[in-house]
């Protein structure tokens, strides 16, 4: 089996030398996922993961735009259209440096898997630019977003392609975006997702990563007969997940000790409640601000300059920044200091060494493609409210979210219980498969 397992990722490797990021998570799902294609017949000898590896389609594009002082800059524009046997291409845009095709393959790859999970009719795609909105004025931003949805609105569609916000893509970015789009083909049809209330968004959009992967990781201590009450939780990141997956956990009775963000965490031993998150918000959302500013309003807090928050002994561990932020000595230190759940709310947030050390020591452990699919969730959710021109209240759609991420659980226990540990990472991956897989099947060498 091992030889089989290297025999694939090699060829894979062989058509993608130079990009990491996508390697990591196809040699991720491959090992879970190659075994069970040989125990069953009807997949085996029809090259279909080698088939979701490939790309469907990989566009690149420049993006020009003028400054403030009136000089041009030039970024590089995607979107991998990864795989639509379930359904139209559906995934984020992401506005960062560190934006590459190798990163936005990955994301793409994993996108498939956590849509299929979802039971909702998506297929996988992803998208973005190196273009860094931070220090960017809004007209800055404005003509930047225009500009790159100009070339991008050519490729997508509400049947055929509907991006979302990742990282550096919030409500602002897909208004720009949508209002250019509106433009450019005379109608308003749903092709984004995370738009406004008032004009197509669906309630609890902003809220869903967040609260989705805390729905998860209760189900996993639910699982266990245990809950997050009374639990110390450490998360890192202050953008928008980070700051829902808090607010939930506060809502279901836990103690939020940290956050963070690129320059370095908080620590505040009182917890962070309510009040305090609000402060977060306002800070990382309306001003913009840094972390540190936090130990000025609650000086009994303190700050780590350019550290990460998994030193701090705690019992659930939720990573909501960027991928591999926590690696082997992180993971090492979370046991040590007495975490038992891990909940990924970034998209890829563990290295391979930490998940090899949680799953060896049998922690609960969720993947971001289980525990982190109900913003994508709720995206499907927008998507049918757009088809019905109709708009659900917040407690119906967040019944839908809880609902979903109940019944990710349950699949990815179907398939990852191993003599009463539950594998989530082999359950993801495994059920996540299947479905694309009979899909593929059904229609066809394409």
């Amino acid at each position: 089996m091992k030889e089989i397992i290297s025999q694939f990722i090699s060829e894979v490797n062989a058509r993608n030398k130079n990009e990491p990021e996508f390697m990591q998570a196809v040699t991720e799902v491959a090992e879970n996922v190659i075994p069970y294609i040989v125990q069953n017949d009807i997949y085996y000898g029809q090259n279909i993961l080698l088939r979701i590896a490939e790309p469907e389609r990989v566009i690149s594009f420049r993006v020009a735009w003028i400054d403030d002082k009136e000089e041009i800059q030039v970024n590089r524009g995607y979107r991998v259209e990864m795989n639509s046997a379930i359904g139209p291409y559906k995934g984020g845009l992401r506005f960062h440096p560190s934006v590459n095709l190798s990163v936005l393959k990955f994301l793409a790859f994993e996108q498939t898997f956590k849509n299929s999970l979802t039971t909702l009719p998506m297929g996988g795609g992803k998208g973005g630019s190196d273009f860094d909105p931070k220090g960017k004025s809004d007209t800055e931003i404005m003509r930047f977003c225009q500009s790159f949805m100009t070339e991008l609105f050519r490729h997508i569609g509400p049947n055929r392609d509907i991006p979302a916000g990742d990282i550096g893509v919030g409500s602002r970015e897909i208004g720009y975006m949508f209002g250019q789009y509106k433009r450019l083909k005379n109608e308003f049809t749903g092709v984004l997702t995370g738009k406004g209330v008032s004009w197509g968004g669906s309630l609890i959009r902003p809220e869903a990563t967040g609260y989705g992967v805390v729905y998860f990781t209760q189900e996993m201590l639910v699982n266990k007969d245990n809950s997050l009450k009374d639990k110390k939780v450490v998360i890192s990141g202050s953008g928008n997940v980070a700051q829902y997956a808090a607010e939930k956990c506060l809502h279901l009775g836990a103690k939020i000790c940290t956050m963070s963000d690129s320059s370095g965490y908080i620590y505040d031993p009182e917890g962070i409640n309510l009040e305090k998150l609000a402060f977060i918000m306002d800070l990382k959302n309306v001003k913009r601000g840094r972390i540190i500013e936090y130990t000025n309003k609650y000086p009994n807090s303190e700050f780590f300059k350019g550290k990460k928050p998994w030193d701090v002994p705690c019992q659930i561990a939720l990573p909501c920044a960027t991928q591999n932020e926590l690696g082997k000595y992180d993971a090492q230190n979370l046991i040590k200091n007495g975490c038992i759940c891990i909940g990924e709310g970034a998209n890829m947030p563990c290295s391979p060494e930490a998940i090899e050390i949680f799953l060896k020591n049998k922690i609960l452990f969720a993947p971001g493609k289980a525990s982190n699919a109900g913003g994508v969730a709720v995206s499907g959710l927008e998507m049918a409210q757009n088809s019905l021109r109709y708009s659900w209240s917040r407690d119906e759609v967040d019944k839908r979210l809880q609902t979903i991420m109940k019944d990710i659980h349950q699949s990815c226990i179907s398939f990852g219980n191993e003599k009463g540990f539950i594998n989530y990472v082999k359950g993801a991956n495994i059920a996540g498969f299947v479905k694309v897989a009979d899909a593929m099947l059904a229609q066809g060498v394409v």
